[in-house]
């Protein structure tokens, strides 16, 4: 296995790109996609994603199909004959598009074996050192140097290195999502408590006194999104918060994307709906603290980022609030945040 240093051009007609999830990595895989189609435009692209972050893919001009890989229900009942079937047909149907070009933008070991069950005969991956699991390395036929420190951008130097093209754009196709009744009529404030992991989280009582100063100030409520199975969570901070400060709004995917296109401003964490904020452009505020914000933040330049300066980095999954992310009040991303909106109504 080599880079693509000493590669003849790039000749495909039909690709699948395997990125499974999560959210914040499939949107983090959009510009690399975006520019692989825009690099061959004759190609016809495939995505094999999650069925939850399916929506993310929807409209998206780049993506001819997107096919749904159901890992995760299928782990449930991981020796059904259901499950074994449902295996085997899609594996099938992959087989039967005679894919040209496999590209994995994940970098697992599950995603480079899916790659190699297609029967495609040229399947790129990142270089040993890019990946989260080097066996994965054994999966591929050829492996790109990548550069950069964010994701995004990583990803968009495999892709132009793959393809030999420098197109300089890192564009993020996001779909128009769905807009829910329970949303303000008005101006808000969007912001989602719920990360991947605790040590990620802000607490729940910076959130509760945020909500105060944002309606105070700015005479415009919080709007706390969550998936229905964190509603509790999120309750509670409402319960806390000064009244009429906080609207909780219990979101799909793609009422999670129109309330963020709808948003005045957001206030997020590392998660997914934070970098699709980022991906979508909107002002506001990041706070971060174990992960590092060159890496894993917000992309663009839209959010200001704000993190403790004696903070560590790690990627430890830990359940509990990190110390890093509590030393950031609630005062502060206040003011940051006026500052930031102050800047875009100007």
């Amino acid at each position: 296995m080599s880079s693509n240093d000493s590669q003849p051009k790039l000749n495909a007609s039909r690709i699948l790109v395997v990125r499974l999830g999560a959210m914040g990595d499939v949107i983090h895989a959009l510009p690399a996609a975006a520019a692989l189609a825009r690099a061959l435009p004759e190609a016809k692209v495939d995505w094999i994603v999650e069925p939850r972050w399916a929506a993310l893919l929807e409209d998206n001009p780049y993506v001819e199909s997107v096919v749904p890989f159901p890992l995760k229900a299928w782990r449930k009942r991981p020796f059904s004959a259901q499950s074994w079937g449902a295996a085997r047909r899609l594996i099938g149907a992959l087989r039967s598009k005679r894919y040209d070009l496999v590209v994995d933008l994940q970098g697992l070991i599950k995603s480079a074996c899916l790659g190699r069950l297609t029967g495609c005969s040229r399947r790129v991956g990142f270089e040993t050192s890019a990946l989260r699991e080097a066996f994965a390395a054994r999966f591929y036929t050829q492996q790109v140097v990548v550069s950069g420190k964010h994701v995004v951008d990583k990803n968009l130097s495999a892709v132009r290195r793959l393809v030999g093209s420098e197109d300089a754009a890192a564009e993020f196709p996001l779909p128009e999502g769905e807009y829910s009744a329970t949303l303000p009529s008005g101006d808000f404030v969007l912001a989602t408590p719920v990360a991947g992991w605790g040590s990620k989280q802000w607490p729940s009582r910076h959130y509760a006194q945020l909500a105060g100063l944002i309606k105070q100030g700015l005479g415009m409520p919080l709007v706390l999104d969550c998936a229905p199975g964190d509603v509790g969570y999120v309750r509670e901070i409402a319960r806390s918060a000064p009244a009429e400060s906080v609207v909780v709004h219990t979101s799909t995917l793609p009422q999670l994307i129109g309330a963020t296109r709808r948003a005045r401003a957001v206030v997020g964490v590392d998660s997914g709906p934070l970098h699709l904020a980022a991906g979508l452009k909107k002002t506001g505020v990041a706070v971060l603290g174990p992960t590092d914000p060159a890496r894993n933040g917000p992309y663009g330049g839209t959010l200001t980022v704000l993190r403790a300066t004696t903070v560590a980095t790690t990627y430890r999954r830990d359940a509990n609030v990190s110390c890093a992310m509590s030393s950031i009040s609630a005062a502060q991303v206040y003011d940051e945040l006026c500052r930031r909106m102050s800047a875009t109504r100007d």
